[in-house]
């Protein structure tokens, strides 16, 4: 049985992952789980799969919770260092990492130094510190599984292919809610009406994210540092129907292309059971009922904050950790109805604009870029 570690498994990526470990319940043994607030949810799941600690990041559980996980024979760690005290403690084979944001990065690096596999959700563990987390990855011959669906599909077409036979990788997006919207009505959206995706069923955060493009413009980062390409050979093209995952077009002229319904259970089953593919029951594209796939270039106008994941990413340094942290704190802050919509992309290029930058830093100078990042969000609404 494969041992496995869930960070943020009350969150939708979590909640999946362990739908897939009950189906395939023979092959997967759940060690840790983690949450920020959900500590409910984090119950009942520990009375499914009774690990052996769990983690709470965020909110302090009740005496009575705390005398429920006792009661399950669970150990409990609490607050900020919860997670780093599950990883660096459990003794498993795989970490799935699907915490939001950059709380991310420094678990998934210590996870990597004790030499464990990554199925990794948390693509901010590559936009704060890439080019850390890869060299590190070297050096303990590690193993990192994209779950992301781009990423997947990415992985897949590369698999018995030499990298350096890539031309071009096309990371797919559906465009979100507000494909069609003139830019000029941007200001007028509700954190409602951005949270109605019209393909997926995701969290509130990466949501946002799709409906700025935002999370389009992190997937371009993490597959830079992923399949080690340069960024000028990632590209984003529109498909709305969400079927083609992403794409690898090879010096020869030829494109592969991994489809599949939008169904994010199919790319976590894959790096939970890596290198292996074990059956499913997940739905199946039904073609006869398929008759058209639609493309379309981004635009970067309206949609601002891509075109700033680019420039982030070009400039390197503690660029991608400012731009991932600033949008982080503007996201919250709309969903606050603090900000307007159009003012998340505004608040991230003011932050860029304004930070000290450093070409060359180590992860404390990534950990104090992102807490600079955030004061200054919030500091913008003072």
């Amino acid at each position: 049985m494969k041992r496995i570690v869930i960070l943020g498994s009350t969150g939708s990526i979590g909640v999946n992952s362990l739908h897939v470990a009950q189906q395939l319940a023979g092959d997967f043994d759940v060690i840790a789980l983690s949450t920020h607030h959900r500590v409910e949810l984090l119950l009942e799941q520990c009375a499914r799969f009774h690990p052996a600690m769990v983690a709470i990041s965020g909110s302090l559980p009740s005496d009575s919770q705390l005398a429920e996980f006792d009661n399950l024979g669970i150990r409990v760690f609490v607050g900020q260092n919860a997670l780093l005290r599950v990883v660096d403690e459990a003794d498993y084979d795989l970490l799935i990492n699907a915490v939001v944001g950059a709380a991310g990065f420094v678990p998934t690096l210590h996870a990597i130094q004790r030499g464990k596999d990554i199925a990794l959700a948390n693509k901010e563990t590559l936009v704060v510190g890439g080019q850390i987390v890869m060299s590190e990855v070297k050096k303990h011959r590690v193993t990192i599984l994209p779950i992301d669906s781009e990423h997947s599909a990415i992985f897949q077409c590369l698999m018995g292919e030499n990298k350096n036979s890539i031309e071009e990788i096309i990371l797919t997006a559906s465009g979100g809610p507000f494909r069609k919207l003139p830019a000029k009505e941007f200001v007028k959206v509700t954190p409602e009406q951005a949270l109605k995706h019209p393909n997926w069923n995701m969290g509130k955060k990466i949501t946002i994210d799709s409906a700025t493009m935002m999370n389009k413009g992190l997937e371009v980062i993490e597959a830079h540092w992923l399949f080690e390409v340069p960024v000028e050979k990632v590209r984003v093209m529109i498909h709305p129907q969400s079927i083609i995952h992403s794409m690898v077009a090879f010096h020869d002229g030829s494109y592969k292309a991994q489809l599949g319904m939008p169904d994010m259970r199919v790319p976590i089953q894959l790096a939970m059971t890596y290198p292996r593919r074990k059956p499913s029951t997940f739905p199946r594209i039904d073609f006869s009922l398929m008759n058209r796939l639609d493309f379309e270039e981004p635009d970067t106008d309206k949609f601002r904050a891509l075109a700033l994941a680019y420039d982030a990413i070009k400039k390197g340094g503690t660029a991608p950790a400012v731009m991932n942290a600033a949008n982080e704190e503007a996201v919250y802050l709309f969903l606050q109805k603090t900000i307007r919509f159009d003012q998340i992309p505004q608040t991230i290029e003011k932050a860029l604009n304004a930070h000290h930058f450093i070409a060359e830093p180590g992860v404390e100078d990534l950990l104090q870029a992102d807490q600079w990042a955030r004061q200054f969000a919030r500091s913008l609404c003072d």
